[in-house]
């Protein structure tokens, strides 16, 4: 009869932090700053950047024996697959620019997502030298002002050293997951904040054989010596999906249209037409201001229906 063997015991594990991950493969910190290379237990990887795991050597490389219990977990859903950015994080800041010209769309997705998983965003708009584009972004912006997200306005190639200042006032002591568009300045923000990062990153990826690949990797950075301030560089994406929402939840998501929402008639309110609804009069429209910008509520509008097109248990 074969001998079983049996897991190893939790206390006898190593312990340590996912810092990059291609495909199967996973680089994980241990408290000393070692890097070493890990696999998953099994055929699928369940653990993503910022993951606490437990892991046990093996030769000169690893298997991850254990993800801990996460705080949040910041992803995507589209009608194919779920894509996992990073987790445990305090922050998300969302990077655009004044030029080329921002989605609110993608924007906005992006914000609800990461109240979904109640992480604080920010939103840093680049590009501040550009004046006129600048001044056009920064007005499309006011209704997030007016939710109280923060907003820095940045310009991170004329004045490098005040924008580092006054992100560190922002992010120190924090996991700051730094997302946006490509041309946003995502890749000059992250080597202004952390000198050094792309070597960083192509040591990682060469030891990982992603050679090309490194792009579509998320990347983990430590900010200070100290090791309490972290980035996670991730990917560039075009599509944003929500699918991972519920309709009737979306309103709640949205502080804009949830701060109105609790005013309706009827509980099972979608604001789009009820009589009695307490969003809907606050809409800005041509003749009348409102709390609620008109372009918020089309891409509400445009979301509810998006999401009732799927079926939820």
């Amino acid at each position: 009869m074969a001998k079983q063997h049996s897991a190893p015991a939790i206390a006898e594990l190593d312990v340590g932090i996912v810092i990059a991950s291609h495909g199967r493969h996973c680089v994980i910190e241990t408290p000393d700053g070692e890097h070493v290379i890990c696999h998953p237990r099994g055929k699928k990887s369940q653990a993503v950047v910022g993951d606490r795991v437990r892991w046990q050597a093996s030769e000169d490389e690893g298997t991850i024996e254990r993800v801990e219990t996460r705080r949040n977990l910041f992803y995507r859903q589209d009608e194919i697959r779920t894509k996992s950015f990073a987790a445990n994080l305090d922050h998300v800041l969302i990077l655009i620019a004044a030029e080329p010209e921002f989605s609110e769309h993608q924007l906005a997705r992006a914000l609800i997502a990461a109240e979904a998983e109640r992480i604080a965003p920010v939103i840093a708009l680049n590009k501040s030298d550009l004046v006129a584009p600048f001044e056009r972004a920064w007005a499309r912006l006011a209704p997030y002002r007016r939710m109280h997200h923060g907003v820095l306005p940045l310009s991170l190639k004329a004045s490098g050293a005040v924008d580092r200042a006054s992100l560190l006032k922002l992010l120190t002591g924090k996991t700051t997951l730094v997302l946006g568009p490509s041309g946003a300045g995502k890749s000059t923000l992250i080597n202004l904040l952390v000198p050094g990062a792309l070597a960083q990153t192509g040591e990682i990826s060469k030891a990982l054989n992603a050679g090309k690949h490194t792009t579509t990797s998320t990347s983990w950075y430590w900010v200070d010596k100290a090791s309490e301030t972290a980035l996670i560089d991730s990917p560039g994406f075009q599509e944003f999906g929500l699918n991972h929402i519920e309709p009737m939840k979306l309103a709640g998501l949205m502080p804009d249209i949830a701060e109105h929402a609790s005013n309706c008639k009827f509980y099972n309110c979608t604001h789009l037409h009820e009589p009695g609804c307490g969003v809907i009069p606050q809409v800005e429209t041509t003749t009348q201001t409102g709390p609620i910008s008109a372009t918020r509520y089309k891409i509400y509008g445009e979301l509810f229906a998006e999401l009732s097109q799927r079926r939820f248990p």
